[in-house]
């Protein structure tokens, strides 16, 4: 695996919470051998830390840790950090997927799992940030008031940034690519997330939901029964 950034020669920084010491090594050991840059924190307030001095380009965190709750983590990074965020939890249950995914997280992976699996997935979140460098902004709505920058991966309303999540971002920009097409939400859990969902798909109406809140209620409309379609966009 190549772990460079395009053009650039240099490694990707991935940051590590997990307090289980025994995956920590594992998981840092494998993805150094993949060609990663990786620090860990065993706690949540150390991680947060080290988020801030080392700024990783995507973060595995553990939903258990000893100090702080990992969806707490999950919301407040998500909320201050355009990173790929990948949880780890011993726990299988789809209410805590959903909640993770809802908060802001691109993956969700549960204990016991196979490294391969881990690197594959971490490719993945990190080529979805990647795939639209170089594109031009992207006009949307009917005022053409709102800007996107695939390659800064920035929101403009009326000049002003807006500050949007990672999955909020990727969902905006999949409506911007065919603006007048309807997505299904089977559609779009698969190309936004890049996963096959059989759970609940409030999941993406909770995001559109996000979206008009924080843009333009009339940008997206809704199909009902079917899914949704962004209103007219120009390059």
């Amino acid at each position: 695996m190549n772990a460079s950034l395009p053009g650039k020669g240099q490694p990707k920084k991935l940051l590590l919470i997990e307090d289980e010491e025994a995956i920590a090594d594992i998981l840092s050991y494998a993805l150094r051998k993949e060609g990663y840059t990786v620090r860990s924190a065993s706690t949540g307030a150390a991680g947060l830390r080290l988020l801030e001095q080392y700024q990783p380009d995507l973060l595995l965190l553990d939903v258990m840790l000893p100090d702080m709750d990992g969806f707490d983590i999950c919301r407040r990074v998500a909320s201050e950090h355009a990173i790929p965020i990948i949880m780890l939890t011993a726990r299988d249950e789809l209410i805590d997927k959903i909640v993770g995914l809802e908060l802001g997280a691109d993956d969700y992976m549960t204990k016991p799992f196979d490294i391969r699996e881990v690197a594959a997935r971490i490719k993945a979140a990190l080529r979805r940030t990647q795939r639209h460098d170089g594109r031009s902004r992207i006009k949307l709505g009917e005022r053409m008031h709102i800007q996107l920058d695939p390659a800064a991966r920035e929101v403009f309303k009326d000049g002003h940034e807006i500050k949007l999540k990672p999955k909020e971002f990727e969902l905006l920009l999949l409506l911007s690519e065919a603006p007048g097409r309807v997505f299904t939400r089977e559609e779009i859990l698969s190309q936004v997330w890049e996963m096959d969902y059989d759970g609940d798909l409030r999941t993406v109406d909770v995001h559109v939901q996000r979206l008009r809140k924080k843009l333009d209620t009339s940008l997206i409309d809704t199909v009902f029964g079917v899914g949704y379609k962004l209103r007219g966009a120009k390059p």
